[in-house]
């Protein structure tokens, strides 16, 4: 335990994800010795996520912009949607060079455990951009226990849609873990082969 300041840095630096009470306080450490303009930077940078990032109005995804570059892009095939969790999801199965559709960010999946019902998700906004466009989507939540949960709802949800092909990321992720780790070759292999559901 350090006092004041310190502490208060390393106690903020472990609420981060990933970051455990010996990495925190490594940090801590390191910000600690170095240069101002260094911190400065690191300050600076913090503030402009805070202030210039936002999410596309039409898939959730960050962007600089109230649209993002995919679906700025004229080039994606508008008959096709991949549903994600999470951004960091659509960078990983962009990582691929795969898939040439649009996404949509569902902001998470189902836990009601943790309070996380499909009004917290944007399921409502999904289902508004399915029209007269939209052939197929890809379910491409996370292979755990949340993500499968999330995955059964929404093909509940979608199935009534006429003409509308549902079909999830096939095998080769492994169960329990998360689209961020996968490598690209597993991945590229899930998206090509994914099923109907």
């Amino acid at each position: 335990m350090y006092e004041g300041p310190v502490q208060d840095l390393i106690d903020e630096l472990g609420r981060l994800p990933g970051v455990g009470p010996k990495s925190a306080q490594r940090i801590a450490f390191h910000l600690l010795a170095a240069d101002p303009a260094d911190i400065g930077r690191l300050q600076d940078a913090l503030q402009k996520v805070k202030d210039g990032v936002v999410f596309c109005e039409v898939c959730g995804n960050v962007s600089a912009e109230t649209t993002c570059r995919i679906c700025r892009d004229p080039r994606r095939d508008l008959t096709l949607i991949c549903v994600v969790e999470e951004p960091k999801d659509v960078l990983a199965v962009e990582r691929t060079r795969e898939f040439k559709g649009r996404y949509h960010v569902l902001g998470g999946a189902l836990d009601p455990l943790s309070g996380v019902g499909p009004d917290q998700l944007r399921i409502r906004q999904l289902l508004t951009r399915i029209g007269t466009d939209v052939n197929e989507i890809i379910i491409a939540t996370d292979p755990n226990t949340e993500g499968e949960a999330t995955a059964t709802y929404l093909v509940r949800m979608l199935r009534d849609f006429p003409g509308l092909t549902v079909t999830r990321l096939a095998s080769g992720l492994p169960m329990g873990g998360d689209l961020e780790f996968a490598d690209e070759l597993t991945l590229g292999r899930a998206l090509s082969g994914r099923r109907s559901m």
